[in-house]
């Protein structure tokens, strides 16, 4: 995908530890299988700094394997509904122009584009913000 490797997931050591990460409240992450096999999750995690009603769609990988079978879109759709749940009224997202297939999903869920980032992700690399507010 040829996307920076500084300032993004790739950097992240959260991303090794991601049982760890999401035993905090108001957190979840959702996990697809096929035939016994990891082939995506999605999830939403309430990120310092941004505001209290306000969670972000964190770690949303598909496997190759796992796409245009629908699977994307239901994990998206299992961690809007767990945002939800939890009591967010919005959620943010970062991501990066070389991701224009999640971009255009994203888009498709509702987020819209933001002129500059929230929270502390610790993501600077990344230079495209969205949210959706929840009804």
């Amino acid at each position: 995908m040829d996307a920076p490797r500084l300032g993004t997931v790739y950097s992240d050591p959260t991303t090794d530890n991601l049982f760890e990460l999401f035993q905090r409240a108001k957190a979840c992450l959702w996990v697809a299988e096929i035939d016994g096999e990891i082939v995506g999750c999605c999830g939403i995690y309430p990120t310092v700094g941004l505001p209290a009603d306000c969670t972000e769609l964190v770690k949303f990988y598909l496997s190759a394997k796992a796409r245009g079978r629908g699977i994307g879109r239901e994990l998206m759709n299992r961690s809007i509904v767990s945002a939800k749940e939890f009591g967010y009224s919005s959620i943010y997202l970062e991501s990066l122009p070389a991701f224009g297939d999640a971009i255009a999903i994203y888009e498709k869920q509702g987020f819209k584009t933001l002129t500059a980032p929230m929270g502390e992700s610790g993501h600077s690399g990344c230079d495209v913000w969205m949210v959706k507010e929840l009804v």
